[in-house]
């Protein structure tokens, strides 16, 4: 009996929408407003998802931070005080590609720095060959055929042993 109170009192909600997700979501701007709209949202970081742009996430917060974006560009503000006003509010990490400024640099020029050190080790783990070397092996190598030669130096302690 309670299985049935429980199942009618579920569809009757579900029926009459009492339960169903509500979306925050304004009607869209005109088409190059819009576009510069989806810009700007390409640029900022959905404070839900982390890793994807408001533009992208499917999340709530970023339709509510997309509606935020347009109702700012109907307001006639400019695109650096669009993201001003989202880094004002939840800190430089909004922003999908760091300002380069600041402790920033260490953000854009590091990867630089890692591979120009990473060569500058290569190079100096490299041993120079002598320019005469290489000519001199190919002169006095011992033909195939030939036995190899015994040893006479005697200053070698592993052969007098």
């Amino acid at each position: 009996m309670t299985a049935v109170l429980l199942s009618l009192t579920l569809a009757l909600s579900l029926a009459t929408g009492q339960y169903a997700p509500q979306q925050a979501a304004s009607d869209p701007l005109a088409p190059a407003r819009e576009a510069r709209v989806q810009q700007l949202a390409k640029k900022l970081r959905c404070a839900v998802c982390q890793g994807l742009s408001v533009a992208d996430s499917p999340s709530s917060m970023a339709r509510a931070q997309l509606d935020k974006v347009r109702e700012l560009v109907a307001d006639g503000k400019t695109d650096e005080q669009v993201v001003d006003y989202f880094v004002a509010r939840y800190g430089e990490w909004v922003l999908l590609e760091p300002r380069a400024e600041g402790f920033n640099w260490f953000v854009w020029l590091g990867p630089v720095a890692l591979v120009l050190g990473g060569l500058f080790v290569i190079v100096r783990q490299r041993k120079p060959v002598p320019e005469g070397a290489a000519v001199a092996e190919t002169v006095t190598a011992p033909s195939p055929s030939s036995p190899p030669v015994p040893s006479t130096d005697d200053a070698d302690p592993y052969l007098q042993a």
